[in-house]
């Protein structure tokens, strides 16, 4: 339990010269409010763009008829599928994925105290290739159809994660550094394993799947898939957010949390069960989308400090809106094909990521 009096917020070197743009409660509420706006709008322009474009006005009245049961005109029934049936769960599905990768991101680099913590560097990403490469190798869950993949990529994220835990694991409990050079090794391992299985792989249609999947898309989204990963994913950002304190204290170090009331050990489990089973849910969806969990959380810090009750607030839906639109650039670009969303989300938030470190002064968790 953390001690009645509050723990100093986590101060990064330079903060008093040098203040985050959006510091202020009632600023970060704005900002909330403001990216919701916009990522709605977001939603409703990214479902009407493609290759046959529709008009926001309808776009909104076809979603609308979706949600109520309104009724439309028979000539306008290819435009309402094309939206409430292709585009929409599609959208949809990449601002949840956006959401939750940012707020697991933010929780892996409060529990590893890593600034290059992501969802993937504990080897889940991993474990979930290697668990997708050996379902559709082997058919070994051809029973569950046209999931057998998500199926596949769910069992093998949270094999990796028991794995990545067991391994880290010793009388003395688990340190950040050990969890992460254990992760990071173990990940090695899964893409060795992951490489072995499609070089024997006898199907080569498969194998290009597969590896497809590995580059992350929203291609296979579909309406009946949604409210499973969408409520893992929204109560487990809500877990995290009701810990902010605790982030907050851990972000100190071990000792000093111990000091304050915290049990780091017992936090530190929770929060690796947490973030394994909602990048798990993910990751079976989307496929590999890095970078997301990386930047996220750490371009939302420039903008509005390091207290995690804020960087929890704004993070999810900066995330989801950043999602959307590189989704709508990967299936626009180059179309009738897709761009891969992990090399999109690498290409274009790279180059912003650099420049936003260049022109404000900005260090990770006090160091």
């Amino acid at each position: 339990m953390v001690h009645e009096a509050s723990p100093a917020e986590p101060v990064e070197p330079g903060a008093a010269s040098r203040p985050p743009a959006l510091a202020s409660g009632m600023a970060v509420l704005l900002l909330a409010g403001g990216l919701y706006a916009a990522l709605l709008v977001s939603v409703v322009l990214a479902t009407g763009l493609g290759p046959t474009a529709i008009s926001p006005w309808d776009t909104a009245r076809y979603l609308w008829a979706a949600a109520t049961g309104d009724s439309i005109s028979a000539a306008e029934v290819t435009r309402y599928q094309i939206v409430a049936q292709v585009r929409a769960p599609r959208v949809v599905l990449a601002a949840v994925v956006g959401g939750g990768l940012s707020a697991v991101g933010v929780a892996i680099q409060a529990m590893v105290r890593n600034a290059l913590a992501d969802p993937f560097i504990l080897g889940v990403s991993s474990g979930a290739s290697v668990g997708a490469v050996t379902a559709s190798v082997t058919g070994g869950l051809a029973v569950l159809g046209i999931h057998a993949l998500s199926g596949g990529a769910f069992i093998g994220a949270l094999g990796a994660s028991l794995l990545v835990y067991a391994a880290s694991y010793n009388r003395g409990g688990m340190t950040p550094l050990r969890l992460v050079l254990t992760g990071v090794a173990l990940a090695f391992g899964f893409q060795a394993v992951m490489s072995v299985i499609i070089y024997f792989a006898p199907n080569s249609e498969a194998t290009s799947a597969v590896l497809y999947w590995t580059m992350g898309s929203f291609g296979a989204a579909r309406w009946d898939a949604l409210p499973l990963v969408a409520a893992i994913v929204v109560l487990g950002t809500i877990m995290l957010r009701s810990r902010s304190r605790k982030l907050d204290v851990m972000a100190l170090g071990d000792e000093t949390a111990a000091s304050l009331g915290v049990d780091t050990a017992v936090l530190r489990r929770n929060l690796f069960i947490l973030t394994a089973v909602m990048t798990g849910a993910m990751v079976a969806v989307s496929g590999a989308i890095g970078f997301v969990g990386l930047v996220v959380p750490h371009v939302v810090r420039l903008m509005i400090g390091a207290a995690h009750s804020r960087v929890l607030t704004i993070a999810p839906v900066f995330g989801a809106l950043l999602m959307v639109w590189v989704d709508l650039l990967s299936r626009t670009v180059v179309p009738p094909r897709e761009l891969p969303l992990g090399a999109l989300t690498a290409l274009v938030g790279v180059p912003v990521f650099i420049v936003l470190l260049r022109r404000r002064g900005y260090l990770f968790g006090g160091r």
